[in-house]
């Protein structure tokens, strides 16, 4: 469509989401530009055999029905984008985006965050631990992971409440109970599943395009006091378990193949199970706003572990897979300071300020504070598609 043209958003992206028109109830539509196509109507008049997919209030339906009619409902969506005689047919379903409510696109199965950038995985290791080895012994065998909360995953623009939990500062005898003092955010890459698994059914790096459907932005907000108290010795819970936010924009993998690209070597070779012949991440840029100041600009390519070696790490022990599993990336971070997605690590732990652009400083989040996750990719036209936007806002305990 002309007003697409060239924009994050063209006929290459195409994400898809559930919105509401007007008083109608939520269904399936598509972003292209600035506007929303409502899909089920159309799909009805041109008697699309999905158009049942398209109704629903929720996209797990369509993540179900697997890559054969992913395939055939993008072939459709795309002609009917792009071809000038479907012009008269798509413009009375055509809305602009701010015309429309977003929602929560699937009802999250389960939450499964990762730990995959080395630099990342570095920086915490030497802020928590100055004197040792940054990387715990298995960091380079597996892709560390822990299982989150998935009744707490929330659309972009859904505010987040600051949590109360034990924290223990280092110089008290014992811990105390309250708001969180070190509250922050995580710029992550997540992985929706459309295609399950049974129980007992391991899921191979080859495979992973069989079952997941697209990405969304993700944050993963975490607050490191409550979790510096309580992750030992079984890892993170309620420092990261108060909300986790998705964009309500599901960009699906096939957008993303222009995008691909090698990962950096892995030092020791990895066990079988999780061998690629050459592991492939994504070449997305991904921009962290807090209160409209960009603060960095962490790098998807940088990534250690690939996301098919996390799907099959996940699986190996014969876990099942349902449609709508959420997987998510872990922070993204790069080698450079702007590059890196936590303020963990762009305060250094504390020790260094955040300047933003109305003066202030920040270390870790304050009340009032409103975080945006942005990113572009290359696309297969020869520009830049957009992945959906993560936004939220901090309320008070």
């Amino acid at each position: 469509m002309p007003q697409a043209a060239g924009s994050g958003y063209d006929a290459d992206n195409l994400p898809y989401g559930v919105v509401s028109f007007g008083d109608d109830s939520p269904r399936v539509a598509a972003r292209i530009g600035d506007f929303v196509v409502d899909l089920a109507p159309i799909a009805a008049l041109e008697m699309l055999p999905q158009t049942e997919l398209l109704a629903e209030p929720s996209l797990a339906e369509l993540f179900a029905a697997g890559p054969p009619v992913w395939a055939s409902v993008r072939r459709w969506l795309v002609g009917l984008v792009s071809d000038p005689a479907e012009r008269s047919v798509v413009e009375p379903y055509l809305f602009p985006l701010s015309e429309v409510t977003p929602h929560l696109p699937f009802a999250v199965a389960d939450y499964v965050d990762f730990y995959c950038s080395l630099d990342h995985a570095s920086n915490v290791g030497k802020i928590f631990r100055p004197d040792a080895e940054p990387l715990l012994p298995n960091w380079r065998h597996l892709p560390v992971g822990y299982h989150g909360r998935a009744g707490t995953v929330v659309a972009s623009g859904a505010e987040i409440r600051r949590p109360c939990g034990q924290r223990k500062q280092p110089e008290a005898d014992a811990p105390t109970f309250g708001p969180s003092r070190r509250l922050d955010m995580e710029a992550e890459l997540g992985f929706v599943v459309g295609v399950s698994t049974p129980l007992g059914s391991p899921v191979s790096p080859g495979a992973f395009a069989e079952h997941v459907f697209g990405v969304t932005l993700l944050n993963d907000w975490s607050a490191r006091d409550i979790q510096a108290w309580e992750y030992v010795p079984l890892g993170p819970f309620l420092g990261k378990s108060f909300a986790t936010s998705i964009s309500p924009w599901i960009t699906p993998l096939v957008a993303l193949e222009s995008a691909r690209t090698p990962l950096p070597r892995q030092a020791p070779e990895p066990l079988p199970y999780l061998r690629v012949e050459e592991p492939a991440g994504y070449d997305i840029e991904v921009t962290v706003r807090c209160n409209n100041t960009v603060v960095s600009h962490p790098p998807y390519a940088a990534m250690y572990w690939s996301p098919a070696q996390m799907l099959a790490h996940l699986t190996s022990n014969g876990a099942s897979l349902r449609t709508g599993d959420l997987f998510a990336s872990g922070t993204i971070s790069g080698a450079e300071r702007d590059q890196r997605g936590s303020f963990l690590e762009l305060s250094w732990g504390g020790r260094d300020e955040v300047q933003l652009a109305d003066g202030s400083s920040r270390t870790f989040l304050e009340d009032g504070d409103e975080v945006t996750l942005s990113a572009t990719c290359p696309g297969a036209l020869g520009g830049r598609i957009a992945l959906g936007d993560v936004t939220g806002r901090i309320l008070p305990a």
